[in-house]
């Protein structure tokens, strides 16, 4: 696990980190992390829903959670989709971004849902995903960031969703991994190879 060398309660998931949705893989590393190993799960659908959750399991259709619960870690999965993690002082939230749910402010939809719960967050962290560098797009994309194009390492049009997670977390620490899930080892990438596996990332208080 990659974890934020400016502050505990966010580890992020290689592919060397195995399956987190086995349980016996999952308390490995839960026990490393000095957390419960009963996560809440989300059913991931490239959307804006944000789930406010008190207990483990997995949620309905969503892209987000959030919790004040202190023993209570979130989850989320990726395999080129940004997993992005959000602290208040007593709240947590994991995002799932995919240039969908970007466009269409998940980020800032989770950190509305921590706002009515009246806990401001303070800090974030985003975590490896597809890089600007490799990210090859269409028309489509381009235009659901209004045009904010960048290039691939080959010229190709690209979108930085890096730097548009970071976006919707304006006013905030934001700590960024950089790391881009399709050209760096260790990580799974759908994009690469077409996998179904996944890395998981985790979120706690």
């Amino acid at each position: 696990m990659i974890t934020t060398p400016a502050y505990a309660g966010a580890a992020f998931g290689t592919s060397a980190d195995g399956d987190l949705a086995d349980p016996a893989i999952r308390a490995g590393v839960a026990g490393e992390l000095g957390i419960s190993d009963d996560w809440a799960w989300m059913s991931q659908v490239h959307g804006t829903n944000v789930v406010l959750v008190t207990e483990p399991g997995t949620t309905e259709a969503s892209d987000g959670l959030v919790t004040g619960l202190a023993g209570l870690p979130l989850a989320v999965r990726t395999a080129d989709c940004v997993p992005v993690v959000l602290h208040a002082p007593r709240a947590v939230g994991v995002v799932h971004a995919g240039w969908r749910g970007l466009a269409a402010g998940v980020v800032a939809a989770a950190i509305d849902v921590m706002r009515r719960t009246g806990q401001d967050p303070e800090r974030a962290a985003i975590g490896p995903s597809i890089g600007p560098c490799c990210y090859e797009v269409g028309d489509e994309v381009i235009a659901a960031f209004d045009g904010r194009a960048v290039q691939t390492r080959q010229g190709t049009p690209s979108v930085d969703l890096w730097s548009e997670a970071a976006a919707q977390l304006e006013g905030l620490e934001v700590w960024r991994a950089d790391l881009c899930t399709y050209c760096e080892t260790g990580f799974h990438s759908f994009r690469a190879t077409g996998t179904a596996a996944r890395q998981t990332s985790v979120g706690w208080l």
